[in-house]
């Protein structure tokens, strides 16, 4: 006889993630972003950093650039939002000048 009696294994029933299923990365195509960011978690001793989380989101990134998860805002993920680059940046100006002529 093994386990507690009344007990049954119907009971116990695992729930799929919230957010639906993490495929493997069976490629190895986000080894080096996952490494880098849980080096850095093992250096700033699990504290919640902005560098760690900026590597979080360069491995999130890189799954879902490669169709590990689908496509979601980073707000969504509790990351910060990507700032606009230097041409954005210089394309709004462009655009807010031609709009005052």
């Amino acid at each position: 006889m093994s386990g507690n009696p009344g007990s049954s294994l119907s009971a116990l029933r695992p729930t799929p993630p919230e957010r639906g299923s993490f495929p493997l990365d069976h490629d190895g195509d986000c080894t080096k972003h996952m490494q880098e960011y849980l080096k850095c978690m093992q250096l700033v001793q699990n504290e919640n950093a902005m560098n760690c989380r900026l590597l979080a989101k360069n491995y999130l990134r890189c799954r879902m650039d490669h169709q590990l998860m689908d496509y979601d805002e980073w707000s969504h993920l509790g990351l910060p939002e990507d700032a606009p680059s230097s041409a954005d940046r210089a394309s709004n100006i462009n655009n807010n000048n031609d709009d005052n002529k």
